[in-house]
Parts: structure tokens; sequence; C-alpha cells
């Protein structure tokens, strides 16, 4: 028996109910962030929008013991597959497929990033709860709420409604005060007022984020060649010290293309769990047939699009390249894992956990 199947009572109900009989650890994020919370560990969170990078991903936290967590935004696995193609049935079984594999033994999570409501519209609100149904069945194990286009009292209100489900089978919640956009393309840093006035407005309404995510000056996708990195760190550390008595910490999100020097000061800002995505779009294209990425490419360019949009159309091309580009590709991301969980100083941190937990 291992060591960490003793952390299998954290695994919330809608993943035992799919789980059950057998020691994979995908567990609730709600007792891990709230063990890390003062610890300065980040856990680093994986958009999967290619699954060649899983493997690489894996091998890197199996070697250094690191928890890690796999997710899709809204935009990405929608119930009808977003553009990557993926629903959240699809997503999950792609996760679980490589996990027992590779008989990966260590605590995972698998996150619902950005389920997103652009505006207090019925449509919108509804959208995102049939979303969250689909992910609860598919057996995600925590959930990012994202109602930050919204003003503060209709992102509280928002959210609240839509943490409902969450609530009730005990998974941890990241909630989204100051949509995280680049600051020369408008967005504003999130004040500590704003963020004190939204998780006070959620905790008197019973709800309890582990995570709050800010616009501190990241944006999402790949920086413009010049394009310079403008983190406030020190405004997100004090945003920390205030939601800190709430039991809640900060997610980083936009990390592709920041420097591993300022990286691996995100810690001690009271930074917990790191967003990654676009860097693993970046490698599995490195890796992809030249044919099939000129062919992506050439796609994107007469649809004027960016080439993420391709990954849907191109999935099934995609899913079925040749071993050598999938080792290819398993390797860069293996080499990038490694890179990143020590900045993060999420090396060890699953046997923290089980210390932690047990």
């Amino acid at each position: 028996m291992s060591e960490y199947e003793k952390l299998l009572k954290y695994r919330p109900p809608n993943v035992e109910k799919k789980l059950a009989g057998t020691k994979i650890l995908l567990l609730n994020s709600q007792p891990i962030f709230q063990a890390i919370l003062d610890l300065p560990i980040i856990v680093m969170a994986c958009n999967i929008r290619i699954r060649h990078t899983i493997p690489g991903i894996l091998r890197a936290s199996r070697e250094l013991e690191s928890i890690v967590a796999f997710e899709l935004a809204k935009s990405e696995g929608d119930i009808d597959g977003g553009y990557t193609g993926q629903t959240p049935e699809i997503f999950v079984q792609t996760i679980l497929e490589y996990v027992e594999g590779m008989n990966y033994s260590l605590p995972f999570i698998i996150h619902g990033d950005h389920i997103k409501v652009k505006d207090t519209s019925e449509e919108e609100i509804e959208s995102a709860k049939k979303l969250i149904q689909a992910e609860i069945e598919a057996g995600y194990s925590s959930f990012a709420i994202d109602a930050s286009y919204n003003e503060i009292p209709d992102n509280i209100r928002i959210t609240t409604e839509l943490a409902k489900p969450i609530i009730e089978l005990g998974i941890g919640l990241e909630a989204e005060v100051g949509e995280i956009k680049a600051l020369k393309e408008g967005g504003e840093l999130t004040t500590v007022e704003e963020a004190l006035e939204y998780i006070k407005g959620l905790n008197g309404n019973g709800v309890k984020p582990v995570l709050l995510a800010t616009n501190n000056g990241s944006k999402h996708g790949n920086y413009a060649p010049g394009e310079e990195v403008h983190i406030d760190l020190e405004r997100t550390r004090e945003i920390f010290k205030a939601v800190r008595p709430f039991g809640t910490a900060i997610a980083q999100h936009g990390i592709t293309g920041t420097p591993l020097h300022l990286i691996g000061q995100f810690a001690d800002y009271g930074i917990r769990k790191g967003n990654v995505g676009t860097q693993w779009q970046n490698i599995a294209h490195q890796g992809l047939p030249e044919d099939l990425f000129a062919r992506m490419k050439k796609w994107a360019e007469e649809n004027q699009k960016d080439i993420k949009f391709a990954t849907r159309v191109f999935k099934k091309e995609i899913d079925s390249i040749p071993e050598e580009n999938k080792k290819k590709i398993e390797e860069m991301a293996y080499q990038e894992a490694k890179s990143l969980l020590k900045a993060f100083r999420s090396e060890g941190s699953a046997k923290k956990l089980l210390e932690l937990l047990d």
C-alpha cells in the first residue's frame, strides 16, 4: 500500500462516486489549499489544450514529488467542447487515461478554470450552471467561478448563486474580482478595497473561496515580441494580507512568458496556485509534424483567428500524430514542468501535504 493512499479520504463525493474501487488520488482542492495557505508553495495548474503534454507534466511531478492540477477554462472546454474539442467528460477521461497508464500515484486536482459569466443575463448564468453540473458529473475536484466582468455587487450575487452545488459537495472554490486583462489593453489593477468588498460579500453569503484571482498586471496568452511583463507583486501581497483572515490565498493567472526569476518570487506574496496554459500549447505546437502545423497556421490566417482555435478543427489529427512527435512533446513538457515546479517551490509538496493532512 502506498503511503499516499491515506489521502483517498480527501476525494470529494462526486469523484468518489466516479472512482470508487480505484486508488487514483484525484483530490478535493479545498483541504489542499487550506493546508498550504501559509506555506510558500504554489500548485502548478496546467491548461491542457493538447493532450501530448500530459505525460511529461506527470513525469516531472512524480520525479519532484509535487502536487499538480490540470484545468480547462469554459472557452477551452465547455459542454460542447469549446475551442479544444474537449467536453468535461473527455477532459477527465484523458487525464485519467495517462494517470492509470503511468501508474501515477500522487495527489492531483482537476479544476474547472474560468467558468465565465460575462453579464447579468439569465442566459449567461444558466450556461455557467450547466457547465458546473457537467464538470461535477465528469469528476472535477475544484472550480473557478469568474463573474469579474460585472460590477462587484453583481459579481457577488452571481458567484453566490453558482457556487451552491460546489459548496454542497464541499469542493474548493476559486473566485475572481478584477478582470484579468493586460493594462495596455484597458485592464485595471484590482485594489485591496475591491478584493475586501468582494470576499466579505461572499463570506456574508456563506461562500468562502480558498483562492482569489485578481488583476495584478498579468495577461493571458503569449506576450508580443518586446512586450514587458508588469506584475505588481506588492499589490498582490497587500491583497493577500487583507483576505488571509478569510482563509483565502491568491491564484496567479497569465504566467506564460513570465521570467523564471520573477516566478520564483511568487510564493512569497501569497500566491498558492499558478496557472500555466499557453506555454503547454506552445510546446505542443513545436513538436507537431511540420505539415500539420503548417495547415493549422494556414487555417488560422484564412479565418483571421488565433491559432488556438485550430485545436478543435484539427483535433483528430493532433491526437493521432506519430509516436516520435508525441515523445518529443512529452520530453519538452517534462523539462518545462521541472523548471516551473522548482520555481513554484513545489518540489516535495505532495510529501508535505501528506504530513499536513495525515
